[in-house]
């Protein structure tokens, strides 16, 4: 049975409370990160981020046993922009903005309610529980580019001829593509974390702990591209029969966990010794009393409450239903309901959608479009999001990006990206010329075209703040690589023409829908 010194009781007693009230308040962003850390094997490892704080904390109780804990209310004003970045990742569907917050809020209330000093002796435990967010996916697609870079660059100094397109490469005896198992982002979520721990319990300085951080970043990334060139390797001295299938994924693991105790058995030769025990300091002030509790968590639930009560007074403003797309209409062409080939956008869940062609009454060729229009969006039913792609890693069989960058019609700039059809080992060398796209994307957000992502965020959440709504579409027009012609003469010539037609048209959508419920 654990005994707590009786200056503990009421201050855990009021904590206990705050972290119950804060898990109801904001139960769904707590759900969502529980449920990426059992759907993705990319942060498994934040399952053990919640006990090994608290074993960290239990490793100090004898320390922390001395101190009398006196809460610190101001602390509960770190809640304000903790909410309000809360509520601008909820608006915005940007779930580690909202976990990151979440996580923030709960750390606050430790110093509020059990004082700075206390907090202060458990600051590594409390940051450490930041790695329990799933965070860093973004780094992915760098990854990929980055370890397909270092693989064809490897092989070719091996002497072995590579033809490369994008994140797929072909060798004399087979083809290789690299996806997202490739990227190498398992392994360093991984490293970080326990490289992080491993400082953190093995080094009194903050210059050998902050150098170790930085052997556990690179380590990783340095182990992947050498696993991913091993693999190839093996595979092509086997005739294929290593190395391939899933077979790669545990070399990879079995290699990623050596190169991991080889790195933490030569960090521990400069390990320090514990340090001797040092008295705490007590400090001044009082204790605290069942009122001076009662108030402190009565503001809390004020400042916990208010992003939820703002979030709801802007989920009711804006237009709401499911939107009605039309075929747009457009002089001089006609619209078919059949898509220009058998690409599909890989847009998740939009409200309404609508892909078909225009046909150019005069003949000539087709331009292919694409709408996906969203409307009251929550977690997985959001426009942008690292899922939505114009080709998803599901689809790297059937079709592929072999190009993107950027350009403009007018002062409006557009993303843009060259399509393959047909895995690369289908088409090389077999005397037939793979499908080709050309497609320019942009997001229309309320009314305004973007092409960033964290710009279209952050405008829908600022808009649904203001009430106006959250409608938005990604629109995407394409066309055949020939018919398309030098510096896609087609799209340019049709949106020059036509976009301020399309961006009245999902305009009308989103008014003809506010009309109604007013």
């Amino acid at each position: 049975m654990i005994h707590l010194p009786k200056p503990w009781r009421l201050p855990l007693l009021g904590l206990a409370l705050a972290w119950g009230l804060l898990a109801a308040l904001y139960f769904a962003t707590g759900a969502a990160m529980v449920e990426i850390w059992n759907r993705s094997e990319t942060f498994a490892h934040a399952w053990v981020v919640p006990p090994i704080s608290a074993w960290l904390v239990w490793r100090m109780r004898a320390d922390l046993a001395s101190m009398t804990p006196r809460p610190a209310p101001w602390w509960l004003l770190t809640l304000l922009p903790l909410g309000m970045l809360w509520l601008a990742g909820d608006l915005a569907a940007a779930n580690s903005a909202t976990q990151f917050a979440l996580m923030g809020m709960g750390v606050a209330l430790v110093p509020a309610l059990l004082g700075t000093a206390v907090a202060s002796r458990m600051a590594f435990p409390l940051g450490f529980l930041f790695f329990a967010v799933p965070f860093g996916d973004f780094l992915t697609p760098w990854l990929m580019d980055r370890t397909a870079d270092f693989t064809v660059v490897a092989l070719r100094a091996t002497g072995i001829p590579v033809f490369r397109e994008a994140l797929q490469f072909v060798i004399p005896s087979g083809s290789w593509s690299v996806v997202q198992a490739c990227s190498g982002i398992r392994y360093l979520m991984a490293s970080v974390m326990v490289g992080t721990l491993f400082a953190y319990l093995n080094y009194r300085s903050n210059r050998k702990r902050w150098a170790f951080v930085g052997v556990a970043i690179v380590t990783p990334l340095v182990a992947n591209w050498l696993r991913a060139y091993m693999i190839v390797m093996l595979g092509h001295l086997s005739g294929n029969k290593l190395a391939v299938g899933v077979d790669h994924i545990i070399y990879g693991w079995v290699f990623f966990g050596l190169i991991m105790l080889a790195m933490f058995m030569i960090g521990a030769r400069w390990a320090d010794p514990d340090p001797e025990p040092v008295p705490a300091a007590d400090g001044e002030g009082r204790g605290v009393t069942p009122g001076h509790l009662a108030t402190t968590l009565a503001l809390a639930w004020l400042l916990l409450a208010l992003p939820i009560a703002m979030r709801a007074q802007a989920e009711r403003a804006g237009a709401h239903g499911e939107p009605q797309l039309a075929a747009p209409a457009l002089p001089g062409w006609t619209w078919a309901a059949e898509p220009l080939s058998t690409w599909q956008p890989h847009f998740m869940h939009p409200a309404a959608s609508l892909h078909g062609r225009m046909e150019p009454a005069a003949g000539g060729a087709p331009v292919g479009v694409y709408i996906g229009y969203y409307r009251d969006q929550r977690y997985g039913r959001q426009l942008v999001t690292s899922v939505n792609a114009l080709v998803s890693d599901e689809d790297a069989k059937e079709w592929s990006r072999s190009a993107s960058g950027l350009d403009s019609v007018g002062a409006q700039a557009w993303r843009t990206a060259e399509l393959r059809g047909q895995a690369l080992h289908q088409i090389v060398g077999a005397g037939e010329q793979a499908p080709r796209l050309r497609a320019w994307q942009i997001y229309w957000i309320n009314g305004r075209p973007f092409i960033s992502d964290w710009q279209a965020k952050l405008y829908g959440a600022w808009q649904s703040l203001l009430g106006h709504g959250d409608d938005a579409a990604v629109v995407v027009v394409y066309a055949d690589k020939s018919a398309a012609g030098p510096d896609d003469a087609l799209l340019r010539e049709f949106l020059h023409q036509h976009w301020a037609r399309l961006d009245t048209a999902l305009r009308d959508v989103r008014d003809r829908d506010l009309a109604r419920q007013r």
